[in-house]
């Protein structure tokens, strides 16, 4: 497998700033959204976190400021059933990309309020790993190389059309992980 987030990336991270690093990880986290909220839409109990995961994510695209709450907000996510600890590991492929797309969002959260390069470098590798691993289950699949190509649109300074890439490439996700749920 390629290297995850490359240390070009990684230094753009590093030395782009706040807003910089608000908007990489805010794109980052809408990729990853649909898997989440898609996964886990109608799970009984579980309203009030799709909830919380879908205002996250909206507000994580405010990168001009960081999030007033994003120490509660951490918090808050890390009480989620797919972060808790498991003696017998996730092994169902819903529970897997909704563990997945939970701690993309935990990095994201984490570096928005804080500024943090390590955090957004966090979350990049965390999204890349994903689809690394969607790519490997899904036939002739290329997942990995667009998350690539859009982090790298993320640290361009054009991020014109960044939001709805990362929407579409969202839901291109979702269908592919859908495609491999047990009927």
């Amino acid at each position: 497998m390629q290297k995850l987030v490359e240390g070009a990336a990684a230094e753009a991270l590093r030395e782009g700033g706040g807003e910089a690093i608000r908007l990489y990880v805010a794109a980052c986290a809408e990729r990853m959204a649909p898997l989440f909220v898609g996964l886990r839409a109608g799970t009984p109990g579980r309203e009030a976190d799709l909830d919380f995961y879908v205002e996250s994510v909206r507000d994580l695209w405010q990168a001009d400021r960081p999030l007033a709450d994003a120490i509660k907000g951490v918090r808050r996510l890390e009480r989620f059933w797919e972060l808790q600890p498991n003696e017998e590991g996730i092994t169902a492929v819903a529970d897997t990309y909704a563990f997945f797309a939970a701690l993309c969002l935990r990095y994201p959260m984490g570096a928005h309020g804080s500024g943090s390069a390590d955090d957004a470098v966090s979350c990049g590798h965390v999204a890349l790993t994903a689809m690394g691993m969607l790519d490997q289950n899904v036939t002739g699949a290329s997942f990995l190389p667009e998350e690539q190509r859009l982090q790298s649109i993320s640290l361009s300074g054009d991020v014109s059309g960044l939001w709805g890439a990362s929407v579409t490439a969202g839901r291109a996700r979702f269908r592919a992980v859908l495609g491999h749920l047990p009927r």
